[in-house]
């Protein structure tokens, strides 16, 4: 069955009958016809963002929280390189999205028209792949391949720029019951020859450690993970991108590792004999100085992405395929072994090494000595009071180490962050995506001043669309991170970190100038009224402004291309490995 339609109804209709339900964006010229028809649909609630970038990252945002791809939608020039950031970080955070943009029409493409930017050719980097729509006929098809594209295999960006004319032309509408993407085959399920010999590895072990990355968490394989951990016993870190794939206070989770991560993470890294490494990608900021990371680690390397196997450090065993299959027939194959050899491996000896590190090492906190306000303190206090059924966002920076540490991770898909791209401004803007995607769930963005003054303008967003999301801005007057840089590493030289945040702008009044409501915090004995008084708040966006202790410093701390055994626990003091230990 076929039904004629604009360009732009078919559009719509095969963004319906892709199961979209949300559009965060902004019209302009080239997409305005996609628009007109968007006010008859009665399955897709549009956003109307402040900016563009905000819309791409509340695209994120939904999608992140839920496993559904997120929409955005601009129009030609300015608005689609607008989107040019969120696409970047979804393609390097592996976040499924779609983002549809305005094109001039066919016949002035290449002639510098009115806002024309050739938006395929500046994301063909950072997308999983692009299309430019020309012809009315193919807008469906191109749809439903993005969807397919952007949700499959290794999650990611898709970006559809359809003409002007394409959108106003006559189709016959047809929603295809078949794709045709010859090259595009992902391979989901592992070689079981490759699992056998990853099972082999294990039980052959004495210190092996399960390095999970933010892969588990896109393949919802965190049910997997516990199972094949409690089996052996084996212990786990999560990278910043897979914080809640394991719940922080089970007994085999030792912490995250990386730059900032605990001494008990990094350690267990660097003394492992075999790291079975699921859905992670030897980021630098995990490895540290790659040449003297793990060692002595033989590695297994699990990834749905074949790209991704043997580019920063060489796997003894590569398993291509999703971490949920993966994991699924790890166990089985691990059942297989022991049954065959008649012994279990035993990891205690290793596991009460790291058990006694992280006893010794615990991440924590001074309280500033002039009196002033600890943003840790601020940061606990807030997951302590929303609890672990909260869903946590965060910007960029010292208050996202310090989230990623503080707040309690004890399930997935509850904490947002760019963590490849290191994006300021992606918290409010990610919040309120996860908000409208999750609306009984209560969703904090913890954000630092620098970070939110760079999105802040989707409080407006949220205050008239009716999204209570609450943002706590640990504002430090600065550029914090930097500033810790300058401190350490720049002879504490200042040079242009200060916000001077403490007086402009006031954040209270911001806030509640965009229509939301504002408080300010800056002493301990008011922090935990202060966040009751937030909670209490359901019908509007709060924003509280926490004047903390400026030059609070993010710790532990592997300096950038340094060994991971050069860690620091604060400034010149680094742990001391008793002789039982490690």
């Amino acid at each position: 069955m076929s039904e004629q339609l604009t360009g732009a109804q078919a559009l719509i209709r095969a963004l319906e009958h892709a199961g979209v339900d949300t559009v965060f964006g902004i019209p302009g010229g080239a997409i305005l016809p996609a628009y007109d028809p968007m006010l008859d649909s009665t399955q897709i609630r549009h956003i109307l963002v402040r900016h563009e970038q905000g819309a791409g990252h509340a695209a994120q945002g939904y999608a992140s929280a839920t496993g559904k791809v997120g929409v955005c939608m601009a129009t030609s020039g300015p608005g689609a390189t607008n989107l040019v950031t969120p696409i970047a970080d979804a393609y390097m955070d592996s976040v499924p999205l779609v983002a549809i943009t305005g094109q001039v029409a066919s016949a002035a493409i290449g002639t510098d028209a009115f806002q024309e930017a050739d938006i395929r050719g500046i994301t063909m980097p950072i997308t999983k792949h692009n299309f430019l729509v020309n012809d009315p006929n193919e807008i469906a098809s191109t749809i439903a391949e993005a969807f397919h594209i952007a949700s499959t295999g290794r999650p990611g960006p898709v970006l559809v720029d359809v003409t002007k004319d394409a959108m106003q032309a006559k189709v016959d509408f047809h929603w295809p019951t078949e794709l045709s993407l010859p090259g595009y085959r992902p391979v989901t399920r592992p070689h079981p020859k490759q699992v056998r010999e990853a099972a082999r590895l294990i039980a052959a072990a004495e210190k092996p450690v399960l390095y999970v990355g933010g892969g588990v968490i896109r393949a919802k394989a965190h049910a997997e993970l516990k199972e094949l951990a409690e089996l052996l016993g084996l212990p786990v870190v999560t990278t910043l991108m897979a914080r809640g794939a394991l719940p922080d206070t089970h007994e085999l989770h030792f912490g995250m590792p990386g730059m900032h991560g605990s001494v008990s993470a990094v350690g267990a890294l660097q003394r492992s004999d075999l790291l079975i490494c699921l859905g992670a990608r030897f980021d630098d900021r995990v490895t540290g100085k790659l040449e003297s990371f793990a060692p002595e680690a033989k590695v297994i390397h699990a990834d749905i992405d074949p790209a991704e196997i043997g580019k920063n450090r060489a796997a003894d065993v590569p398993i291509v395929g999703d971490c949920k299959e993966v994991i699924g027939d790890l166990i089985g194959a691990l059942k297989t072994e022991i049954a065959a050899t008649g012994r279990t491996p035993d990891y205690g000896t290793w596991r009460h090494q790291l058990e006694a590190v992280r006893a010794k090492y615990p991440v924590g906190y001074d309280e500033p000595e002039d009196g002033s306000l600890s943003p840790q303190y601020v940061i606990e206090r807030i997951g302590k009071i929303a609890g672990p059924d909260a869903i946590y966002t965060s910007g960029v920076g010292q208050h996202q180490m310090w989230a990623a540490h503080f707040l309690p991770f004890e399930k997935p898909m509850h904490w947002l962050n760019s963590g490849g791209l290191g994006t300021m401004g992606y918290a409010v803007p990610a919040a309120m995506g996860a908000k409208v995607a999750v609306p009984d769930k209560t969703v904090w963005a913890i954000d630092g001043d620098g970070c939110f003054q760079m999105t802040n303008q989707e409080l407006v967003t949220c205050a008239l669309e009716g999204i209570p999301i609450k943002v706590a801005v640990i504002n430090n007057q600065s550029l914090g991170m930097v500033r810790q840089w300058q401190t350490l590493f720049y002879d504490k030289r200042y040079s242009n970190t200060d916000l001077h945040s403490a007086r402009i702008p006031d954040f209270a009044k911001l806030a509640e100038a965009m229509g939301g409501v504002g408080l300010r915090c800056s002493d301990r004995d008011s922090v935990d009224a202060t966040i009751e008084k937030a909670m209490a708040v359901t019908d509007a966006p709060v924003v509280v402004d926490f004047v903390v202790h400026r030059d609070a410093m993010v710790w532990p701390m592997v300096a950038a291309g340094t060994s991971n055994d050069d860690i620091r626990i604060a400034r010149d003091m680094a742990p001391t490995w008793d002789t039982e230990e490690l």
